[in-house]
């Protein structure tokens, strides 16, 4: 059975010499994970189509036996080449992934992650990179996930407390316009990261590199 999606690439690995194993964050189905026949050789139909953070339109063959896909087709339509232009953008991209990967079941349709991840990517992509940008999207999964913090119970601040709720609550565009001072970021980056451990049971490694640099 063949189906179709829009994905974005959030590993890949080798599986062969001339094969590769890709997962993705699907529009439609959620996590997945592909092989992907010959993709390592010089004239692969696949070649230059499936790096790391790539929107692709996909078309894949569903395995009856196992979750493991293979790919049929892919054809890029954003590889979000800023990301790579810098070390901060790659690492807050990677974080994302990985915070994705830890919080999500595979073969399970999450469209609103998926709006979550790409917008991520693209506001990566854009602007340089800040505390709104990696907190507002902790905050946003958190709410997507239905685990939003009570911040009426906390004991964060009161400028604090309405920072995380515009970071819940507002587009990323109008969220550029949201500029914390240094002693709230540290407030907030504190408070998220007790409140995903808490929750989570832990944080992917890549969080303090995520967020290196970002309080002055």
């Amino acid at each position: 059975m063949e189906e179709r999606t829009s994905g974005i690439v959030l590993r890949v690995r080798p599986l062969t010499e001339t094969s590769l194993i890709v997962h993705w964050l699907t529009e439609r189905f959620g996590r997945i994970a592909t092989v992907v026949k010959g993709a390592r050789r010089p004239k692969s139909i696949f070649r230059g189509k499936l790096d790391l953070f790539y929107l692709d339109d996909i078309s894949f063959s569903r395995s009856r036996r196992s979750e493991l896909h293979t790919l049929r087709e892919a054809v890029m339509r954003e590889p979000h080449n800023a990301l790579r232009q810098g070390l901060g953008r790659l690492q807050r991209a990677a974080y994302g992934a990985a915070l994705i990967e830890q919080t999500t079941e595979t073969e399970t349709p999450l469209p609103g992650m998926f709006v979550l991840f790409k917008d991520y990517l693209g506001q990566l992509s854009e602007q340089p990179p800040g505390i709104t940008v990696v907190a507002a999207f902790e905050m946003k999964l958190l709410s997507e996930l239905g685990l939003a913090p009570d911040l009426g119970e906390s004991t964060l601040s009161d400028g604090a407390v309405q920072i995380l709720k515009r970071f819940t609550e507002l587009d990323w565009p109008a969220l550029l316009r949201v500029r914390p001072s240094a002693a709230q970021s540290r407030e907030i980056q504190q408070f998220l990261h007790g409140f995903l451990i808490y929750h989570l049971g832990r944080i992917p490694e890549g969080r303090s590199a995520a967020l290196r640099g970002e309080v002055e």
